[in-house]
């Protein structure tokens, strides 16, 4: 028996109620849980306005408007959203540059194996492909 791997067609019969019942409800409660990140709250509290810029969203770009986190600590997600700042895309990269040019600044190597607990070094071997060989 030959296979179609050809796109199904329409299915035949009537779709049961409770079948469209559970994708309805499915649907509200990824809905639910969408509007609970940090960044729907976020929206809701603040005005859709750059932080910094000053940048004024509105339905159609709201995209490009992003959720900052003051103390750079993703888990610190208070309710009332005062460790968030809208940020447009521009401005939310701007800060943490400015915020790992600071870390650097002050001696922290940002990424720094010998304090990550780092094991693997994927280039570790990669000197010895460069030897000079001689012919």
């Amino acid at each position: 028996m030959t296979r179609s791997f050809s796109p199904r067609g329409p299915q035949r019969g009537k779709t049961k109620p409770e079948k469209i019942d559970d994708v309805v409800a499915r649907a509200r409660q990824a809905q639910k849980t969408l509007e609970q990140s940090y960044r729907e709250q976020s929206l809701k509290i603040h005005p859709w306005i750059c932080a910094r810029c000053g940048r004024e969203f509105t339905n159609r770009n709201v995209h490009g408007l992003t959720v900052h986190h003051k103390d750079h600590n993703h888990d610190n997600n208070p309710p009332a959203g005062s460790n968030w700042e809208n940020l447009c895309i521009y401005c939310h990269d701007n800060e943490h540059r400015r915020h790992l040019d600071y870390l650097e600044g002050n001696g922290i190597q940002v990424g720094d194996e010998e304090n990550s607990g780092l094991t693997h070094n994927p280039f570790a071997n990669l000197k010895g492909l460069f030897k000079d060989k001689k012919a």
